[in-house]
């Protein structure tokens, strides 16, 4: 059955206009079908089209649907995205569909990006979100300096990941089922030594996320698999 993104299905029942338009114009559906909404908010909806006009989607809303938990804990990656933006989307969409709360893009010393469009990536999100179906948006944050990230704080287990030596221990290794965690993923140039430094004072733990060298949004995406599959067992 298809699925529906509808943010605001409990107080408008309709389909927002790019998702009729999908709806009725692409896929054909007309009165009588049935269909299956998501708010993004944790839930879906059972829903039968109940009239179609122009460019509206009326629906009536059978049966609300709570989806259970898919892991544990808080699960956020805040990256500095890369140069290239297909790159910065490609790990968005697979990050959504692996399993992810929240993404914050950093600004630091040696970010090769100032600016995320947004819209776009949300777009993105909500597309992944509906291929994996899932009911729940991720907290999507556009571009925040490194400085005012760590100073927000986090209540949860913080981890940095870097090129520079030392002791670390693989994430694996660190993530604990059911905590909340959160990674920092510098960019191709890494995080500066200041950066790492003062991340170190703010309680966030080294870790690695291997023996190889790994592209910036590759690495985000090994970051959010390890902390999604952590969350999920043991339970």
């Amino acid at each position: 059955m298809w699925l529906f993104y509808t943010p605001d299905i409990q107080d408008d029942m309709q389909l927002p206009e790019d998702e009729a338009g999908h709806c009725v114009r692409v896929l054909r559906m007309k009165e009588g079908d049935r269909i299956r909404l998501t708010d993004g908010k944790g839930f879906f909806y059972d829903a039968v089209i109940s009239a179609v006009s122009g460019k509206r989607c009326m629906v009536h809303v059978e049966n609300i649907e709570k989806q259970a938990p898919l892991w544990s804990g808080h699960l956020h990656i805040a990256v500095a995205p890369t140069k290239l933006m297909d790159r910065n989307e490609w790990f968005v969409e697979k990050a959504v569909e692996i399993g992810v709360d929240e993404i914050t893009f950093l600004k630091t010393d040696h970010s090769e990006r100032d600016v995320i469009k947004m819209e776009r990536i949300e777009k993105i999100a909500v597309s992944a979100m509906k291929q994996s179906q899932k009911a729940t948006l991720p907290v999507l944050n556009g571009m925040t300096s490194l400085r005012s990230f760590i100073e927000h704080g986090f209540d949860g287990d913080r981890f940095i990941a870097h090129c520079e030596t030392g002791s670390k221990l693989l994430l694996q290794d660190a993530v604990v089922s059911g905590h909340n965690s959160l990674v920092l993923i510098g960019p191709e140039g890494d995080f500066s030594p200041e950066e790492i430094d003062m991340a170190l004072k703010a309680g966030f733990k080294p870790i690695s996320l291997g023996p190889s060298r790994l592209r910036t949004e590759t690495a985000a995406l090994v970051a959010v698999h390890i902390m999604n599959l952590a969350g999920q067992s043991r339970e």
